[in-house]
């Protein structure tokens, strides 16, 4: 059962606020009609090459199906990994117009928290079947 420490939970809220404020950079700052004016030619520069990847990342819904992916996996295989592709993917997706994959992303994630946790370890069944140390 996977529950995140308070300092894994501290980094995993900073990593989502940091690819949130990174979304919205690329999302208000590069993704403006004289951005995108000036790169239309074959400019090579990191902005046009940002502008670029932004467009076609987002066209292809890739931040909200990364998100949803690395959530149903978390669900299954819970790990901090993949609880950290997914809130880092969603966030991205949510700001740069793929909030429908990306939010049903983050109910997994909320799912495979809520889950109940289930032991099986020999003293738990021992407490269960009402043979208390024998």
């Amino acid at each position: 059962m996977f529950h995140p420490s308070l300092r894994q939970g501290v980094w995993l809220a900073v990593l989502t606020l940091s690819a949130i404020g990174c979304a919205a950079y690329l999302r208000f700052a590069v993704d403006q009609s004289s951005i995108r004016i000036a790169c239309e030619g074959e400019a090579a520069s990191l902005l046009c090459v940002s502008h670029k990847a932004v467009v076609e990342l987002s066209t292809r819904a890739v931040f909200g199906v990364v998100a949803l992916v690395a959530a149903m996996i978390n669900l299954l295989r819970p790990s901090i990994l993949w609880c950290a592709v997914a809130l880092s993917a969603a966030g991205f997706g949510l700001m740069l117009y793929n909030a429908e994959t990306s939010s049903l992303a983050v109910a997994l994630l909320i799912l495979a928290l809520a889950r109940c946790k289930t032991s099986t370890s020999p003293a738990n069944v021992a407490q269960d079947s009402g043979a208390h140390g024998i």
